[in-house]
């Protein structure tokens, strides 16, 4: 079974950068559409952005478009989440989460494999 990890998170001063990293084990990513998603406390799993299999469409929530990047290198077996011009509100643990398919889809029901996300906290 495809198992993903994430790392890269951490504490960042508003205005400050972070690079999100997802790595599978055992299975090659090639085959899977990559989305992160973000939870807060109190709040319903959302997704940020997502990447096709090969890398030639993705998408981005309003709220992050301009700041955040997606890529992937599938020599590499990684999704990285570029992650800049960070605000208090970015905060929440961050998830990637693949599914087999060509379509950009950012609905969490729809992704079958989930990391077991890393911590984003934005504050001075």
């Amino acid at each position: 079974q495809l198992q993903l990890v994430e790392s890269g998170g951490g504490l960042v001063q508003p205005g400050g950068s972070l690079r999100l990293s997802c790595a599978a084990s055992e299975f090659t990513l090639d085959y899977y559409t990559i989305t992160w998603f973000r939870q807060a406390p109190g709040k319903e799993r959302e997704g940020v952005s997502c990447i096709s299999r090969r890398g030639g469409n993705t998408n981005y929530a309003d709220s992050v478009k301009g700041r955040f990047t997606i890529s992937r290198d599938n020599a590499k077996n990684r999704v990285y989440l570029q992650m800049n011009s960070l605000k208090p509100e970015d905060t929440a643990v961050y998830y990637c989460a693949a599914r087999v398919g060509f379509v950009c889809e950012m609905e969490p029901q729809e992704y079958n494999y989930w990391g077991q996300g890393t911590q984003v906290t934005v504050s001075s």
